[in-house]
């Protein structure tokens, strides 16, 4: 056969076109293998990382005063155990919903780290723990287990750092903290305002005077040498004057310090819940929560099971017969015997106080009656 140039330009033009859409199509085979790679060795991963916010613990008490030097606190431990994230017994069989839930953000583009939208603020042995393991159980809700203390010990680091210790959450999910002491501390309403303006504010409140108790019998646990509490609670026993720079007493002046953060956020960015009714009625303040934090009424009274050994409400799942899970052994710890007369000046002491706290909130919690 003849030599003919159309012929070759037939054959040997159409052969290198191929040849490049091979490579191109190699390429692309290659990057498709790798990403399934990367993604299954990152779904086998998130559970661990899921937990892994849950095993921290905290490197600080839950509070140390209004300010550097005001508070005269006895009751400041470093390896305070009721501030860890852990002390919930096999959480990993309640949280399986939170696992689930980071396991399909994956498939979200938008999942990261997000500074908390929403921050329980206070207040030491109010019930803050116990909030924030209940919420931490709703699938629109990630929640670091630890205490940051960022707005009043770490501030410094800045906020990156701080967002560095969030969970990842997706579109849609709302990320959370707690840090009681942030109630109390002067510079902080301030500093979460320079972060957000709309962030929401939670602060669990108690009866002042048992609040105070707890808070001294925790210490006790850990520093049984310390003074009694009848001694530290007043300047001068003989003149009954109460000594308001002890932490003890001063963290349930709770109308004193509301009065500062009123002055960055309007009171419908704070709600306040019951110490009280978070253990006699958990299922009904906590639909309060979901609804201040504009989530859905999921946790309701089918998690909840009443432990009259620990005197407060434990979780359980809403299916099936497992049982309950309470928090650690450091909760519920019997109150030591305090003299009635001591009692009895901290109430009156209380009384205007919590007087002016119902007028600014609008709810009266019913201390002053409590005998």
């Amino acid at each position: 056969m003849e030599y003919s140039p159309i012929l070759h330009n037939l054959y040997v033009v159409p052969s290198s076109h191929v040849r490049n859409k091979l490579f191109v199509l190699c390429i692309m085979l290659s990057l498709w293998v790798y990403m399934i790679y990367c993604c299954v060795g990152y779904c086998s991963t998130v559970p661990n990382l899921a937990y892994a916010n849950r095993r921290e613990s905290d490197a600080d008490a839950d509070n140390r005063g209004s300010s550097a030097g005001a508070s005269r606190d006895l009751l400041n431990n470093q390896n305070d155990l009721d501030s860890r994230g852990d002390e919930w017994e096999d959480i990993r069989g309640e949280t399986k919903a939170l696992d689930d839930n980071a396991m399909s953000g994956f498939f979200n583009e938008t999942e990261g780290k997000k500074l908390p939208q929403a921050i329980i603020i206070g207040v030491k042995k109010g019930g803050t723990r116990a909030l924030l393991e209940f919420l931490r159980l709703h699938p629109d809700v990630r929640a670091v287990g630890a205490e940051p203390h960022f707005f009043d010990r770490n501030y410094d680091k800045g906020l990156e750092w701080y967002r560095e210790l969030m969970p990842k959450s997706s579109e849609g999910q709302l990320t959370m903290e707690k840090t009681p002491s942030y109630y109390v501390t002067r510079e902080v309403p301030a500093r979460i305002y320079c972060m957000s303006k709309d962030t929401k504010l939670i602060v669990v409140v108690r009866d002042p005077v048992t609040r105070a108790i707890s808070d001294y019998t925790q210490t006790r646990s850990k520093k049984p040498d310390i003074p009694s509490f009848e001694s530290l609670t007043f300047k001068n026993m003989s003149a009954g004057l109460i000594d308001t720079t002890w932490s003890a007493v001063q963290i349930g002046m709770y109308a004193k310090h509301l009065e500062r953060w009123l002055q960055f956020f309007p009171m419908e960015q704070l709600l306040f819940v019951s110490g009280e009714r978070l253990i006699t009625d958990p299922a009904g303040e906590m639909a309060r929560v979901q609804d201040f934090l504009g989530i859905r009424r999921v946790i309701t009274e089918k998690y909840f099971h009443f432990n009259p050994a620990k005197g407060f409400p434990c979780l359980k799942r809403p299916e099936g017969n497992s049982k309950p899970h309470c928090l650690g052994k450091t909760k519920g710890r019997t109150h030591p015997n305090i003299d009635p007369e001591v009692v009895q000046r901290l109430r009156d002491f209380y009384k205007p106080f919590n007087r002016k706290f119902y007028k600014m909130t609008g709810y009266d919690f019913g201390w002053d009656s409590e005998e």
